[in-house]
């Protein structure tokens, strides 16, 4: 289809249900529709998605003159698309880079378009039907939502900077890592260089700079043929815009009423993460979603991307949130005030908590949800996991889950209740365990199989399980293992027990070094001696029940006399969420032991001997 605007004939594609709600993408800088193509193929079953090659790109007709580029003319070119392939009612706008400025210019822009009316009433989300009352207007947009796509308000810039110029550090920093993602800005306004270097060089070398700087894999269609005359043709966009329209650098910005999502790489190299902190007054319903991702998040995280956009299409559309929705919403409705971030770390976050039907997983659980986390608790006692759930007394929901850690296909299907239901968790606790002790001899190969099976097979389910799912969406997140000191101090008691327990540890320092280039933090939490249930539960092998039973006490006696609380092991667990550290001894002999094995290893070795 081809459809005429201001001087433009634009290349428009359609594909999907026509009768479905219509998502309109729009590419940036130095694109064409053709960036779409693997969120189009992720969306076309469920809607009518449409792509089109913004004026002077790909198949799209050049307008002569730099004026014709300008952020009115290029709102027209949406509003005339919208118009031809849905002309009764509104669309979902989907932005990204250059394409989310058009957007947001064709949603707040006060030189083409009318204010919004206000929402309606009963359904204060959704926008109201446009309405034909500014004869001496173009027609108002008719979007029914958008989603921003590394795309902030441009026109905010000036607001943004006015904001950060006091001699305050972390504001400086903030421009500063803004000023070194926008180098470029300033040599595009440079006469003649530009144009030549782009055809010469950049047009040859892009598709390596995807490659080897965006893990972007080129392939037909992206870069389009027609890269080298879009590079040239593109830089009327910067030259215009950001020359000849000053941004707004005082009062407060005017919100737009069209629900709104932001999606933010986190990896960008052209927009700092920075320039989103003062997103609160762009839009009076707003969503904003982090993905560990280069600029091109459509093409290296199309799945995450295109399930994020339907997400926003049917809640305007008329569906519940879904729960990543949801999450999203409430995770910047408590971002506190936008200069100093969240209230707390863990607020609005969604945490999953093996073995929290008591002792460390319950105080951790409870201690989440007091932060402002939602949090998933999972224990194989279904009763201890409610009776932790309803101990939250009015916090965050926590949803009880009964689960067997050492089951691989139970551990799969919690793995998938929880993204159905709650989303790709922010957090894991991997801390369901079981006690041990006696001498190597007399541990039969029932003993190991069961000890390995929870301590270290359900700290592997629970970690391979929820990495994955957090890798594949472009999440960024932190996978907490419960390991001991007993993993770094010998003792001749608990050879089964320190066994899986140092393999733990082993196995966090491990996924710690693979799992950090994609944004998952794996620290492991190593506890002495905790006044927990685990000294009733205790297997003490080689001896009867009433042997057993007697020593099950008289441990519980002995670590009540320590009296050290498992809401001390919660807080050091939260602790460790905002500081990233790999291994954390928690109590003071933990601590001691931990320096002896790098100090003193012989003279840990002979502490080992000791009966205990």
């Amino acid at each position: 289809m081809r459809v005429q605007s201001s001087g433009a004939e634009l290349a428009v594609f359609e594909t999907g249900a026509p009768d479905r709600p219509t998502v309109i993408l729009v590419h940036g800088y130095p694109d064409t529709h053709a960036v779409w193509d693997e969120v189009v193929a992720l969306l076309a079953d469920r809607f009518h998605v449409v792509t089109y090659d913004t004026r002077g790109m790909g198949a799209s007709t050049a307008p002569a003159g730099s004026d014709a580029y300008a952020l009115p003319a290029l709102a027209a070119d949406l509003r005339a698309v919208a118009q031809a392939v849905r002309p009764e009612g509104p669309v979902h706008a989907v932005g990204h880079d250059w394409g989310a400025f058009e957007v947001w210019e064709a949603l707040t822009g006060a030189d083409d378009a009318p204010p919004p009316p206000p929402p309606r009433p009963d359904r204060p989300d959704r926008p109201p039907a446009p309405r034909p009352d500014r004869p001496d207007h173009p027609p108002a947009p008719r979007i029914a939502s958008f989603t921003a796509i590394a795309g902030p308000r441009i026109d905010d810039r000036g607001r943004w900077l006015a904001r950060r110029l006091r001699p305050r550090p972390a504001a400086l920093a903030e421009i500063a890592a803004q000023a070194r993602c926008s180098w470029y800005v300033a040599a595009i306004r440079l006469p003649v260089l530009p144009e030549l270097f782009a055809r010469r060089v950049v047009a040859r070398s892009w598709p390596g700079v995807l490659r080897r700087l965006e893990r972007v894999e080129p392939r037909p269609g992206h870069p389009a043929p027609t890269l080298a005359d879009d590079l040239v043709a593109g830089f009327a966009l910067y030259r215009t815009n950001l020359r000849r329209r000053p941004p707004a650098a005082a009062g407060a910005a005017v919100p737009t009423s069209v629900p709104v999502q932001l999606i933010v790489p986190t990896k960008d190299r052209y927009l700092s993460t920075g320039f989103y902190r003062d997103c609160d007054g762009w839009a009076t319903t707003l969503w904003r979603r982090d993905i560990r991702a280069g600029h091109w998040v459509q093409r290296s995280h199309p799945a995450p991307v295109a399930r994020a956009i339907a997400e926003l299409v049917d809640h305007v559309e008329g569906a519940p949130e879904a729960p990543s929705l949801r999450r999203a919403r409430r995770r910047h409705n408590l971002g506190g005030n936008p200069r100093t971030g969240p209230k707390h770390e863990l607020a609005g976050r969604l945490a999953v908590v093996t073995g929290a039907g008591s002792g460390i997983g319950r105080a951790t659980a409870l201690a989440f949800a007091r932060a402002g986390a939602e949090v998933v608790c999972a224990d194989i006692d279904p009763a201890a996991a409610a009776a932790t759930a309803a101990a939250g007394e009015g916090s965050v929901a926590l949803a009880p889950i009964a689960v067997d850690v050492s089951d691989a296909a139970a551990m799969e299907r919690l793995a998938a209740a929880v993204q159905a239901d709650h989303g790709v968790p922010d957090i894991v606790v991997n801390n369901a365990g079981i006690g041990m002790s006696g001498p190597f001899l007399d541990t039969t190969i029932a003993d190991w199989e069961r000890i390995i099976d929870v301590n270290l097979w359900g700290v592997i389910h629970g970690a391979r399980l929820f990495a994955a799912m957090m890798v594949q969406g472009g999440q960024e997140g932190h996978i907490i293992n419960l390991a001991s000191a007993a993993a770094y101090s010998p003792s001749r008691m608990l050879s089964a027990y320190s066994t899986t327990k140092a393999a733990v540890l082993v196995l966090s320092e491990c996924m710690r070094a693979e799992l950090g280039d994609h944004g998952i933090r794996v620290s492991a939490i190593c506890p002495g001696f905790v006044n927990t249930n685990i000294t009733r539960t205790t297997h003490f092998v080689g001896v009867n029940a009433t042997t057993e039973d007697e020593l099950q006490r008289q441990a519980a006696r002995a670590y009540a006399r320590r009296g050290y609380p498992p809401e001390r092991v919660a807080q050091a667990i939260i602790k460790v969420i905002a500081r990233d550290r790999a291994l954390v001894p928690v109590t003071p002999e933990a601590r001691v032991l931990l320096a002896m094995s790098r100090v003193t290893p012989g003279a840990l070795r002979r502490l080992a001997r000791v009966a205990q």
